[in-house]
């Protein structure tokens, strides 16, 4: 389908995508338009636009924004987490504080070594990246790098909060999902950093 053809996105069509993406109603809209009517298609769609708007704002200085917290486990498990924005405006936006809120969520169930990619230190990336290179060794060099960059993107999504898939929609990183709020909301959003608490752990 598409619109040439007089496609209208149903209600219940911009709702749901609106529930996997967290983008407006208006956005939803046009996404599915653009995309004949196709979820997955319009879900991609905004997430480039997401990605793209975050991109162009991430230059911005954000200073304003929350401290969130999550208790888990019958109080066995704590999280700290600190998101900014822009304005003081946004960070009162409801939207802004479920961002806030999922964040926190997703790091007090989730085995969260670092931020993001930079956050990595360059001794430890190092050593993954040889021990990865081990498991393609005798195999043709382009075959071989094709091999160390899967199995290091996966140790990315296991390890980085950034490229994790976000626990509450696995089809989505925890980046993508700050994208899509930032597409909303129209400001840098960053996750500047976190604490995690577990009972008896140093």
């Amino acid at each position: 389908m598409s619109s040439a053809t007089g496609y209208k996105p149903s209600a219940d069509e911009v709702r749901r995508l609106r529930e996997d993406t967290g983008a407006g109603m208006i956005d939803c809209r046009n996404a599915l338009l653009e995309a004949g009517g196709d979820h997955d298609a319009a879900k991609k769609k905004l997430a480039d636009q997401g990605r793209s708007t975050l991109a162009k704002k991430s230059e911005r200085v954000a200073k304003e924004g929350l401290v969130g917290s999550y208790i888990h486990f019958g109080g066995k498990i704590g999280v700290l987490v600190e998101v900014n924005c822009e304005t003081d405006f946004v960070a009162r936006n409801e939207r802004f504080k479920e961002l806030v809120r999922d964040i926190a969520m997703h790091v007090a169930a989730s085995p969260v070594l670092y931020l993001n990619r930079e956050a990595v230190p360059a001794e430890l990336l190092a050593e993954v990246k040889a021990e990865l290179a081990k498991s393609a060794e005798g195999k043709p060099a382009n075959i071989a790098q094709k091999i160390v960059e899967g199995k290091l993107n996966k140790w990315y999504e296991e390890n980085i909060l950034l490229d994790q898939p976000f626990i509450k929609n696995d089809e989505q990183t925890v980046g993508e999902l700050i994208a899509s709020v930032v597409g909303v909301l129209g400001e840098n959003i960053q996750v500047r950093r976190y604490a995690k608490f577990a009972l008896g752990e140093q």
